[in-house]
């Protein structure tokens, strides 16, 4: 396989770079538990990638909860509360990152996570946070119009950057089929660290499907090695 030399990267948050999709998948599985329902790997896995508002438009819909979106995303965030602050980084991520950063390759966080849900999870990782360029946070931000697969939270993101970097510069790292289905969009070469439960055939327009982030090799791509 070839891959095209990369200037810019862009890393997804959520299942990424933080191991935060457990509370979330605690979060809902405690609120639907409060009306008799089941929430299921099924319903979580066609969630992965997508904005707040989104998730809870569809788990009320498919679980036909009796309640409205915005009072799902209430009942979450009481949990979230004590639940976000526990986040740990990913194997790999801190290595990764704090190397792109020192060997001066221009990086950014696109989430779809807002900036409030970014603040929360991130307390105790604020000095990681400083290691990036930018952070574009698509549910709070007005220029991402849409979720992924939208490809416009990447395009937002790669614009953000002084030097304006072209689409195919840039490299992005995702764990969610719908964030791979983003980069692909955006004309972006995309490596993906997935659940281990999502299907191989999903992913197959990744660029690159890795276990972890440790065992990334960013001469791959024209990135500075790491050092022996």
């Amino acid at each position: 396989m070839s891959y095209q030399k990369v200037t810019h990267v862009l890393f997804d948050l959520d299942g990424l770079l933080i191991d935060s999709e457990i509370f979330y998948t605690q979060a809902f599985t405690n609120v639907c538990a409060m009306y008799g329902k089941t929430f299921t790997w099924e319903l979580k896995k066609s969630l992965l990638g997508f904005q707040g508002r989104e998730c809870a438009e569809k788990i009320v819909e498919t679980l036909d909860l009796p309640l409205t979106k915005s009072d799902f995303v209430r009942e979450c965030q009481k949990h979230y509360e004590v639940l976000f602050p526990n986040v740990a980084l990913m194997p790999g991520a801190l290595q990764l990152v704090e190397h792109l950063r020192k060997t001066g390759v221009p990086i950014a966080i696109a989430t779809s996570s807002s900036e409030e849900s970014v603040n929360k999870k991130m307390q105790s990782h604020k000095r990681f946070l400083d290691n990036f360029h930018h952070l574009t946070m698509g549910s709070s931000d007005p220029e991402v119009k849409q979720g992924k697969p939208d490809p416009s939270i990447f395009l937002v993101c790669a614009s953000r950057f002084p030097d304006k970097p072209r689409p195919e510069a840039c490299l992005v790292f995702e764990d969610a089929v719908n964030g791979v289905k983003a980069a692909c969009a955006a004309n972006m070469q995309v490596v993906v660290v997935p659940d281990p439960r999502i299907e191989k055939k999903l992913l197959k327009d990744a660029t690159l499907v890795l276990n972890s982030l440790e065992e990334f090799q960013p001469e791959l791509f024209g990135l500075p090695p790491f050092p022996n």
